[in-house]
């Protein structure tokens, strides 16, 4: 089993590597070879994409799978002839399996229907607004419908339904660092449904952002 660094991953071609940089940076469309030059890459290629979503998408819209597909495909469309397609790969992180590709088409159209429909577009008080969104995120995660930038697009996402709810840009510090272990053990307790500790970790999201905004 390949390993990335960040996930364990079995597959073909969305498992190639660029030539040149040992095994360490994705097979990608410009030539980059270094983890530092792909970091830049990316983060500049989503800031182009996010502000392309706030013109894109207003206060009363429904989101939906295609729009989750064209939102990755703006981000990444660039960068890996792979973007905007749900993976091919098998993928894991610490030993936690993430959705099977064969079900990935099925379980996105789930999404659509079971979850974005009835949490987008997103409106109401904090509490409300804070359990919507860590259903969403926790769900989108869970599916990793992607080869690449799941959390990042799961994040994009729920900067969306926050200005849709009158939230000023959200403010992830609550995933990040010392706190990204509390993160990830929230994501893994959606798998029964709680999302409380998700929920509440975008209560403090909220309030942070609030307090910064």
């Amino acid at each position: 089993m390949k390993q990335d660094g960040r996930y364990d991953t079995t597959g073909l071609e969305e498992n190639e590597y660029e030539p040149g940089s040992n095994n360490s940076v994705l097979k990608n469309l410009c030539g980059i070879t270094t983890v530092a030059g792909m970091e830049q890459a990316e983060t500049l290629a989503l800031l182009k994409a996010t502000e392309e979503m706030f013109d894109r998408f207003d206060q009363d819209h429904c989101f939906s799978s295609e729009d989750i597909i064209f939102m990755h495909r703006a981000w990444l469309g660039g960068i890996y002839p792979w973007a905007g397609s749900y993976r091919h790969v098998m993928m894991s992180k610490g030993g936690f399996p993430f959705a099977a590709p064969a079900y990935i088409p099925k379980l996105m159209d789930n999404f659509e229907k079971d979850i974005l429909a009835r949490h987008t577009p997103c409106h109401g008080d904090d509490d409300t607004v804070a359990l919507s969104l860590a259903i969403v995120h926790v769900e989108l995660v869970l599916i990793h419908p992607f080869r690449e930038g799941n959390g990042r697009l799961s994040r994009l996402l729920a900067i969306l339904m926050g200005l849709q709810a009158g939230l000023p840009m959200l403010v992830f510090d609550e995933m990040e660092g010392a706190r990204r272990e509390a993160y990830f053990a929230a994501v893994r307790e959606g798998l029964g449904e709680d999302y409380k500790p998700m929920a509440d970790i975008f209560k403090r999201i909220i309030e942070q952002s609030r307090s910064e905004g």
